[in-house]
């Protein structure tokens, strides 16, 4: 049998295809690293206006959908979450089966992390609530936000975590 020799112009269309996937990869790297947290996707550094003024009154925390944490892990690492401010406006994150989660277990060791709000970046510290009173508490101001759950006592996995400015 004899091979046809390989034609000129398929060693470019085989260079350029690669190029176009190298791109291709890249654009959907930089669009993870730029834009995400996304639903359950996790991200890495939030971007935004960085706020460095310190926050007594979290309120705001209401008028937004979710807020998204990044915490310092390996990298860089962020993820949406619940969100909510009580009348006091002391604000507190929420997160249901937590336990295990990555960033949840580096918020427990590293307390300090970066919250964004809308387009606003705000340095913070963490604080896991253990005290049932403490938790009942962000259990309703979440349910006052959300509406969800306003009847239903609030479960063992969910966790919450008070923030605070730094």
């Amino acid at each position: 049998m004899i091979k046809a020799a390989a034609s000129s112009q398929d060693v470019p269309v085989k260079t350029l295809a690669a190029a176009l996937l190298g791109i291709a990869v890249l654009a959907l790297c930089m669009t993870y690293f730029l834009r995400c947290p996304c639903e359950r996707i996790p991200g890495s550094v939030l971007s935004g206006e960085v706020v460095l003024a310190p926050i007594q009154d979290w309120s705001r925390a209401n008028q937004v959908r979710l807020c998204q944490i990044e915490v310092n892990g390996l990298v860089p690492w962020s993820i949406n979450l619940n969100c909510m401010a009580d009348a006091q406006g002391e604000l507190f994150l929420s997160c249901s089966r937590c336990d295990g989660k990555y960033w949840s277990a580096v918020a427990v060791k590293d307390l300090q992390a970066r919250l964004r709000m809308g387009r606003q970046v705000y340095p913070v510290n963490l604080t896991r609530l253990t005290n049932s009173a403490r938790l009942d508490h962000a259990w309703r101001t979440r349910a006052a936000k959300t509406g969800m759950g306003v009847d239903l006592p609030r479960p063992d996995h969910w966790w919450s975590f008070a923030v605070t400015s730094r």
